[in-house]
């Protein structure tokens, strides 16, 4: 029997790919877990996922043999994560592919010489069974040919790769055998064989033979060029090398562990219960750390609330933990140092990641006491009471008030052995969504849309892509005062809905703000204006129209939109559209739209991106989105179906929904988005983009408000205006002097100030002499208490501190006048304070008489107050003090 090596992960890493590169295969770098040109993906799912482009035929790969160790996300099971011995939100799965080079007779003999060759992992081949699936006789037969035992072959119907239309094909996979004494289930138990449900036989590697085409017609055609396919989870593999009971115990979560075990008071390895919450946090902060490091962020929606989800589940792990004070960011580091090997970019962003993790802590740690507060009183409420379920409304408070996610909810409660009221929960869901939705339509004036269109089905066309005037639009649709009328009649601050037949007035989506713009009948009068369009329940566009003449159901109207709004619009979406571009490329793809306003007046960009954006990469985006408008580049706009869309390289938010047809717009080769919304022909036609500000809106997010065109150049004038009148203030004839002179101006500032202060200190020098000369005898000491005139109180510190030196009295008290406010301080020698005396006694006694407050050590307190006049009587008081 062979002794088992012993490898660390960074170790088993480098052999699977060093083995697969003396094979001739190219090593592909671990893509970012952000997928890119893939909406189709919340994240990299499995190292295959980044081959897709090959795999596919869209893209001819230099080698077609490649292997790569692919860092990947999965949560659709992460109530398990630490529960069981394997399960994982982030992994790392090591996979060689072939596209349409080799097959089964190279990979299978590769497979053994890598699994059990005593140059690579040398594993005992006594210890290896391999699965199949049974048609499959070609594998059979050159599993036998490499030297397994037939003993160790294992048939099994499953072995069949197949996710519908496609490429699919019979898989084969390896299990090591750790032995009985790593197994969960009895000997004789029926799932104790290699695919079975236990931990003896670990599966470690599955390698997919895609052979055939599966049609829509559900046969199976074989593939003009076969492809392979194979994934070996890295944490597993690893596991076996270290010999550790689970994934958990190796060198890739045991410094994490440990790392935990310095926050809390307990230790791993002593009880079940607090061992899933160590997990849980060295799973997680994993995740998050790459999560966040391949330019994801924490927010409420798609990738942002897998992260912040995360976090959060790893944050009340460390409550369970006894960890009350933000520990997460210190870990990052520490999954840095671990992944330094492979992955050296996490350690050098940590300061970065750090923060994002520091910042999302904190802000869930303000409310998470309460919430966790709450949870525990009613779940020892629902054990008192003998029942078995959270109620939905206190699951909902639990998310809307402290920030609990319902999965966080339902995960705490099931460990406590109850379950969570999902129908109540989703009723309150529902109800604040309609509050939210009626507040929302209350402001747009639309709030009777729910009511009454509901129901309304008929057909409405938008054609203001091509057309800003139509004529003879039927009114097909017409409500006022919430109701269905044939006609409708001016009212004072009443607005009648109406949806037509067809319409050129854009309805506010994307961003982008609705048209507004006149109704005209046959005779040429206006009916009404339009001043808000929204989408109806069947997405219709609905018009809020001002009537000024009576409008009937069945008529047909000019629709005529504001010409000189609509073109600014466009002008900045098309802009938005740039700066969106631009803010990638200088950035760093980690940017993503987080919302938009596109106005006539101007137009506003959130994005996500942790810090500030420094004024250098301000004005390189700037003036790349300006080079764009410059170079003239043509504007076009293509209504196509969803995949053709992607094969255009088309950018969406992966959170968005499409139908089935898509409109792109593409601006030359710089940019191509999905949009449904307006935009201009030409470049050229913007003239001018200028950022007006950029500034945060909250955690991780970032906000660019920007002008274009006329406004741009408005903006522009507003600036030069003010550069004239300074240049004319300063007495230059040139405003390029204007920098030089404000310069030469602010020296002399600075140098007039300390000649100020110079001659400030010499006055206060000769009062000192003078001051200092009159000391009174008092019951409690000697006493010099003074008025003087110095600029105030750092110079009255500055006589203190002569006083002091010179030991001139055992009390000191000054005070300065600066207009009808006051300053006053109170100074205490070391003799004074043992006989008793304290400065911030003495201030709070006096300081009333000039309407002030103030405080200080025994040695030395002040005060401010807004009565000079009070100054002499503030002295007085002090001597009484004193002969008291």
């Amino acid at each position: 029997m062979k002794e088992l090596k012993h490898l660390n992960s960074a170790q088993v890493r480098s052999m699977f790919l060093e083995f697969f590169k003396e094979h001739g295969h190219k090593i592909m770098p671990s893509q970012s877990l952000v997928p890119v040109d893939d909406p189709t993906l919340l994240w990299i799912n499995s190292g295959v996922a980044t081959m897709k482009k090959y795999f596919d035929g869209k893209v001819v790969p230099d080698n077609p043999r490649m292997t790569s160790s692919q860092k990947s996300i999965r949560t659709n099971d992460i109530e398990n994560v630490g529960k069981t011995a394997r399960h994982h939100t982030m992994f790392e799965m090591l996979g060689n592919f072939s596209v349409g080079d080799y097959f089964k007779k190279e990979v299978i003999p590769w497979a053994w010489e890598l699994l059990t060759g005593d140059k690579w992992f040398a594993f005992d081949p006594s210890k290896i069974y391999i699965t199949y699936y049974p048609k499959d006789t070609d594998a059979y037969d050159l599993w036998r040919k490499v030297g397994v035992a037939e003993d160790h072959l294992v048939p099994d119907k499953d072995n069949f790769w197949d996710i519908g239309q496609g490429p699919s094909g019979p898989d084969t996979e390896m299990y090591y055998d750790r032995g009985q004494e790593m197994n969960n289930v009895a000997e004789d138990d029926p799932e104790n064989y290699p695919g079975g449900e236990n931990q003896r036989y670990l599966e470690i590697w599955n390698i997919v033979f895609s052979q055939f085409n599966h049609t829509p017609e559900d046969t199976y055609e074989p593939l003009p060029h076969k492809n392979i396919d194979t994934g070996m989870g890295l944490e597993r593999v690893v596991s076996i090398f270290e010999n550790a009971p689970t994934n958990f115990e190796t060198d890739l979560f045991l410094p994490l562990i440990h790392q935990t075990e310095g926050f809390s008071t307990k230790k791993y390895a002593a009880n079940k219960d607090d061992d899933i919450q160590f997990k849980i946090i060295a799973d997680h902060i994993r995740t998050i750390t790459f999560a966040i490091g391949d330019g994801a962020l924490p927010s409420n929606m798609g990738r942002g609330y897998v992260i912040r989800r995360l976090l959060r589940r790893a944050v009340v792990a460390g409550k369970k933990l006894g960890i009350d004070e933000p520990f997460l960011y210190k870990m990052v580091p520490t999954v840095g140092k671990i992944m330094e090997d492979y992955y050296p970019d996490v350690l050098q962003n940590a300061d970065y990641i750090q923060k994002v993790v520091k910042s999302e802590e904190d802000r869930f740690s303000s409310t998470l006491n309460g919430g966790l507060n709450l949870l525990n009183s009613v779940i020892a409420d629902a054990k008192k009471s003998g029942n078995k379920q959270i109620d939905g409304r206190t699951a909902f408070k639990l998310y809307d008030t402290y920030g609990f996610p319902v999965e966080l909810t339902r995960e705490y409660a099931n460990d406590e052995g109850l379950s969570v009221d999902e129908e109540g929960f989703s009723a309150a869901m529902t109800e604040q969504q309609n509050r939210a939705r009626q507040a929302r339509d209350m402001d747009n004036g639309m709030g009777v849309q729910e009511d009454v269109w509901t129901e309304f089905t008929d057909a409405s066309k938008y054609v203001g892509y091509t057309d800003l005037q139509v004529d003879g639009a039927k009114v097909i649709g017409l409500v006022q005062d919430g109701k269905h009328v044939d006609q409708a009649e001016p009212k004072d601050k009443t607005d009648v809905e109406v949806i037509f037949d067809k319409t050129p007035f854009y309805a506010e989506m994307g961003g982008q703000v609705a048209d507004t713009g006149d109704i005209i009948d046959n005779y040429g009068k206006k009916v009404g204006r339009v001043v808000d369009v929204q989408h109806a329940p069947h997405q219709q566009n609905l018009h809020r129209i001002q009537l000024t003449m009576p409008i009937k159901l069945g008529s047909r109207y000019k629709l005529v939109v504001d010409r000189e709004r609509h073109l600014k619009i466009e002008k900045n979406h098309t802009a938005t559209h740039l700066l969106d571009q631009a803010l990638r490329n200088v950035l760093g793809g980690h940017t993503q739209q987080a919302g938009s306003l596109v106005e006539e007046h101007y137009l506003r960009f959130d994005f996500n991106h942790f810090g500030q954006v420094t004024a250098k990469d301000l004005k390189a985006v700037e003036k790349m989105v300006n080079e764009q408008i410059w170079k003239e580049i043509p504007v076009e706009t293509v209504e196509t179906d969803i995949d053709s869309a992607k094969e255009m390289g088309a950018i969406a938010l992966f959170s968005d929904k499409y139908g089935k047809r898509v409109r792109v717009v593409k601006i030359g080769d710089f940019n191509t988005e999905f949009c449904g919304g307006d935009h201009v022909k030409n470049t050229n036609e913007l003239g001018l983009f200028k950022i007006v500000s950029e500034g945060g809106v909250g955690a991780g997010i970032r906000r660019i408000e920007a002008v274009t065109a006329s406004d741009a150049f408005a903006f522009m004038q507003d600036r030069v205006d003010w550069l004239d009148q300074v240049a004319a203030d300063l007495k230059v004839s040139q405003q390029k002097d204007v920098p030089h002179q404000v310069s030469e101006l602010s020296k002399q500032l600075k140098q007039t100030k300390k000649q100020v202060a110079a001659l400030q200190s010499k006055i206060a020098a000769q009062q000192a002499s003078d001051v200092f000369g009159d000391v009174q005898q008092t019951a409690k000491g000697t006493l010099i208490a003074a008025q003087v005139k110095v600029a105030g109180m750092g110079q009255l510190r500055e006589l203190a501190d002569q006083w002091r030196d010179k030991e001139l009295s055992e009390v000191l008290v000054l005070a300065t006048a600066n207009g009808d406010k006051a300053n006053m301080l109170v100074a205490v020698s070391d003799d004074g304070v043992k006989k008793g005396l304290k400065a911030g006694n003495i201030i709070k006694a006096i300081a009333p008489a000039i309407n002030g407050g103030g405080g200080g050590r025994p040695n030395l307190a002040q005060a401010g107050g807004k009565k000079a006049a009070g100054i002499p009587t503030a002295l007085k008081q002090a001597a009484e003090l004193m002969n008291k």
